[in-house]
């Protein structure tokens, strides 16, 4: 189990390393472009399927179930993508079908979010990137430009248009800026208008980039919008994978000019400047801050051992 130790960065590395990222395995990007080797790969005795099922991961004993290519039926092997090479297995993902979970010989289809704490890793950077190919597959099944059907190739990270094979199609990761804006020594936690009045969690501010912008220029624009503060100094943090369905997570540090902020409605219920003893003694007070395998939780706790301005 990975439990407090989730933060603490690799022996050796520097930085901090977020859960859903420290993924070890060898994508394999040169060995997607020969046809004949994707081609046999997976009747390979060798190979092993990571599978999905309505989103869920099958898992046993904090590891993700690697089923051999006699368990599991030809088309799910045709429609498997291609993760990479971890020591001598290949490795695929593939979603199951079924209104019911399949019965599995070993392991349980699990939420990962509750489950990926306990995964070693490099686990749980092989569930980001088979949750983010398979969602981009299922949502891209026909051409953008003609409607066509789309055909996969180069291990199923490339989609061709059969109509026009000029019409290409790439896997999708969208980048979402993630900010603790901070003022001397407290900083603003808010509450999404998603989150349910029972949920009591406060998180950093976050927003997706825009067409056209820096990620600099999205963590001050989105401070803007959603509190009305101005920042400065802002600074990079670490990043994270984040599979629900498919982004990347850039955290930033910012110093807010001011503390008087002005909530959008729209976006935030509610927002409040926290100093380190606040959080530090939340168990007695009336709200929480995110798990450990949220980004913004890394954010938090970085300031909490340093609180100092920077």
């Amino acid at each position: 189990m990975r439990g407090k130790d989730a933060l603490l960065p690799p022996e050796g590395s520097t930085g901090v390393v977020n859960v859903y990222a420290g993924s070890t395995h060898d994508r394999g990007a040169k060995l997607r472009l020969n046809p004949d080797a994707m081609h046999a790969l997976p009747t390979d005795g060798t190979a092993r399927f990571l599978p999905l099922w309505h989103g869920q991961h099958l898992v046993a004993e904090d590891r993700l179930v690697r089923l051999h290519g006699t368990q599991i039926d030809a088309a799910a092997r045709d429609s498997a993508l291609f993760l990479g090479h971890d020591g001598p297995h290949a490795l695929f993902a593939f979603d199951m079908p079924g209104d019911e979970a399949p019965a599995m010989p070993d392991g349980t289809f699990v939420e990962i979010r509750a489950a990926v704490m306990d995964l070693p890793a490099p686990e749980a950077g092989l569930v980001a990137q088979a949750r983010g190919l398979l969602h981009w597959r299922r949502t891209h099944r026909f051409c953008g430009q003609c409607g066509a059907p789309y055909r996969a190739t180069e291990g199923g990270y490339k989609l061709l248009c059969t109509a026009n094979p000029a019409h290409m199609n790439f896997p999708r990761t969208d980048p979402v800026v993630i900010m603790l804006v901070r003022h001397e020594d407290a900083v603003l936690l808010a509450r999404g208008v998603r989150f349910p009045p029972e949920r009591r969690t406060l998180s950093a501010l976050a927003g997706f980039v825009e067409p056209g912008e820096s990620a600099e220029d999205a963590v001050a624009r989105e401070v803007r919008e959603e509190t009305g503060l101005e920042v400065r100094d802002v600074r990079y943090h670490s990043s994270q994978p984040w599979p629900f369905p498919g982004s990347l997570m850039l955290g930033f540090t910012a110093e807010a000019t001011d503390r008087a902020f002005t909530l959008d409605t729209d976006e935030l219920v509610e927002a409040r400047w926290l100093t380190r003893d606040a959080i530090l003694n939340r168990d007695d007070a009336d709200f929480t801050i995110p798990g450990r395998a949220a980004i913004a939780r890394s954010l938090i706790e970085s300031w909490l051992a340093d609180p100092r301005p920077a």
